[in-house]
């Protein structure tokens, strides 16, 4: 039975390739594992013993071309009437990959960014910066990275002379964000962000000022505008699909755990949850209207005697308005139970996300009555990487000389909104916006691919 259906297979193949004999599909595409396993199940045909064998052959032999897609292609399994196979994943070849540098290794570049290269197409990790040295060598040896190319803090000016990287990515506590991008752009490399962007507007400025100097690219490492999920919801939404939007309900909120972490205190995270949980709020919210708000009001609060938030806001409410009429209403809390989701409601229909800013599992529904009775519609989740997604993108803005979709310029418009949003919640009052307001995508540059998306 084995042996029937190989042959099969490989007729399927010979045909494949413009009628190819089997014994000279295996003699010429094997050249590996496929050609010795399926040899040994064929009478009479046997694979080549060893590299000499191998030889032999290299006069019919077309190798890959050096450059450019690996795009491979075979017949489709399926029958017309059957749903198609989604596509060969096609990565390019390692030494094609665009190179990085990861600076940090905390939570999020140990649980999510690593492991994030082994579903890219277009990048690979060669670097890696870190303070402690104990577990940066057990990550260079999981993730294949030469000891030469781990640093520490104080010789990260270094990487300047590493031709492997060509992308820094900073995953560091947010106070130190603007001083990375500037030596980094210094040392001459794209740098990819995480968000927040920075403590402040001028340190954004600043971030974005080095970057041109240098000539090199900066991009914000906003997930969620990746996300194909998020991103189907987003164009819905702008192609009005239910009617114009109304009303958006924005929640993210965590219990956080009761230490002396970073995040509580406001000299390293600028903020409390405001800057780190409360900004996928406000950045989703922007990136699913297309809009900028031009008003915000704003409240904050921290429960008495909780060591946690004596330097931070444990809570903030706001509402931004829109332009278009569109009342966003936002919710983000340090101290409570996990909720990460969001609703927007149209006049015909009601788009959710539940949940919608976590790494993976993402839920989507989308519910209005076409013919007068209620459809909920569940898409399933192609459950992409998020981060591979983003450091792709990346990728291909430096292969291609293209500015990425989340530039610098979009962090430093939630930077002008948060610090607005804390003068309101300190004053008790509304705070006028106008950068950016009646234009479309105002701060977005070129939009992922159809692949990304």
């Amino acid at each position: 039975m084995l042996q029937a259906n190989t042959t099969g297979a490989l007729d399927e193949a010979a045909q494949a390739t413009g009628g190819t004999s089997r014994r000279h599909f295996l003699n010429h595409a094997g050249r590996g594992l496929l050609a010795v396993g399926v040899a040994s199940t064929l009478g009479g045909v046997a694979a080549p013993a060893n590299a000499a064998d191998w030889a032999g052959l290299d006069a019919d032999y077309a190798p890959a071309p050096p450059t450019g897609p690996l795009d491979i292609k075979l017949p489709p399994l399926e029958a017309p009437t059957d749903p198609k196979a989604a596509p060969f994943p096609n990565p390019d070849a390692p030494d094609q990959r665009v190179g990085y540098a990861v600076v940090g290794l905390g939570h999020l570049a140990l649980g999510e960014i690593l492991p994030a290269f082994g579903q890219s197409k277009h990048a690979k990790v060669v670097a890696l910066v870190s303070g402690d040295a104990d577990k940066m060598a057990k990550a260079a040896k999981q993730y294949g990275i030469k000891a030469s190319s781990c640093y520490s803090y104080q010789n990260y000016d270094k990487l300047k002379d590493n031709p492997e990287v060509q992308v820094i990515y900073i995953v560091l506590p947010n106070s130190m964000h603007h001083e990375y991008t500037l030596r980094g752009a210094k040392a001459g490399k794209h740098i990819l962000c995480e968000k927040p962007m920075a403590t402040s507007v001028k340190e954004c400025e600043e971030m974005i000022d080095a970057c041109k100097k240098a000539n090199v690219k900066l991009m914000i490492a906003y997930r969620i505008q990746y996300e194909p999920l998020n991103r189907e919801l987003m164009k819905r939404v702008r192609a009005k699909q239910y009617g114009k939007t109304k009303l958006i309900q924005m929640m993210n909120c965590q219990n956080q755990a009761h230490d002396q972490q970073w995040r509580h205190k406001k000299a390293l995270a600028g903020g409390g949850a405001l800057p780190d949980i409360g900004l996928y709020c406000l950045n989703t919210s922007r990136f699913v209207l297309g809009e900028e708000p031009d008003e915000v009001f704003a409240y904050t609060y921290s429960t008495p005697g909780d060591d946690r938030f004596k330097d931070i806001e444990e809570n903030v409410s706001f509402t931004l308005r829109f332009p278009s009429g569109v009342i966003s209403q936002c919710l983000a809390g340090y101290g409570s139970f996990n909720a990460k989701n969001y609703q927007v409601h149209a006049e015909t229909g009601t788009l959710k996300m539940d949940p919608g800013f976590s790494y993976q599992g993402l839920k989507q529904e989308f519910v209005h009555a076409p013919d007068g009775k209620q459809v909920t519609e569940q898409p399933t989740n192609p459950n992409k990487q998020q981060f591979a997604l983003e450091v792709d993108h990346m990728a291909l803005c430096v292969r291609n000389n293209q500015q990425p979709y989340t530039p610098g310029e979009e962090g430093l418009q939630d930077q002008r909104i948060m610090e607005a949003i804390y003068k309101s919640a300190k004053e008790g009052k509304p705070v006028k916006l106008t950068a950016g307001v009646g234009k479309t995508d105002a701060f977005r540059g070129t939009p992922p691919q159809d692949e990304q998306a």
